[in-house]
């Protein structure tokens, strides 16, 4: 437990990506599920900064992050073991398979940063047959709490994706993770000249904002509903919503701008 183990040979195409998330996946649900106990003992708050890795074995480690900076690869969650006994145990092993999905869709995209769109397509199809880490370890528990034990009927019966599954774990844990789902959507939902688009514009234009905290929101110049069909933009000085035609905002437009003030707003900083 000293140092994560060295990264042995880099995966290169679609299928060695894929086995190579197959198996750190199945490490990560194995440290979360049957070896709970022995991972929530390793995560002693007195230690250091820890981190889960899941391996390419199919086995998981709790370690100290690598020394090298920048490291090799993408960095799982650091200092877990520091929240371990401020929180309840249920909500704190939620918050480490939220940050385990995140890793682990970061490690396959870094290898697969050669790969064209269509391989990384493929890719993305691959990994969204799985259920997400979170969703087993919740599944799992939901089923010995119905059982009174352990369920062997084998595979999960969520027919759930990860990349919904992720949004919805991130944003029922915290307000403070939901930059996730931004990053996570935006690289997904790439223009077509290849540019992202704006993160928080492209969220709600493709109907991933939480319906539950824009039931209500009101258009900051015609007093319109929040409609998930429609293209809104959030002002990023004063925090209102706005219809994009009210403020003449296109898509198009939004992917430019990195930093949206309102009219308003804007007539404030002059």
């Amino acid at each position: 437990m000293e140092t994560a183990a060295p990264v042995s040979s880099s995966p290169r195409t679609v299928s060695e990506i894929y086995r190579d998330y197959s198996a750190r996946r199945a490490g990560l649900i194995r440290a979360l599920t049957s070896d709970v106990d022995e991972f929530y003992a390793f995560c002693d708050p007195e230690k250091e900064n820890l981190c889960l890795y899941g391996l390419p074995n199919g086995s998981w480690e709790v370690a100290l992050p690598a020394e090298e900076v920048p490291p090799e690869m993408p960095e799982p969650a650091l200092g877990i073991n520091f929240a371990r006994d401020g929180m309840k145990r249920r909500d704190w092993l939620s918050l480490v398979a939220v940050h385990s999905d995140a890793w682990l869709v970061s490690v396959a995209y870094f290898y697969a940063a050669r790969l064209n769109g269509n391989d990384r397509k493929r890719l993305f199809n691959m990994i969204n047959d799985h259920p997400s880490v979170y969703e087993s370890m919740v599944d799992r528990k939901q089923r010995e709490n119905k059982s009174g034990g352990v369920d062997n009927s084998g595979k999960s019966r969520h027919s759930t994706k990860v990349g919904t599954l992720f949004y919805q774990s991130v944003c029922s844990l915290s307000k403070h993770y939901r930059f996730y789902r931004l990053v996570f959507y935006s690289l997904l939902q790439r223009s077509s000249d290849g540019k992202m688009k704006n993160s928080r514009s492209a969220v709600v234009e493709d109907g991933l904002e939480d319906d539950e905290e824009h039931s209500e929101t009101l258009c900051g110049t015609c007093s319109g509903l929040y409609n998930s069909n429609e293209f809104w933009i959030g002002c990023d000085s004063c925090e209102r919503w706005f219809h994009g035609k009210c403020v003449r905002i296109t898509p198009a437009k939004a992917d430019q701008i990195k930093q949206y003030k309102c009219p308003d707003c804007s007539k404030k900083s002059r």
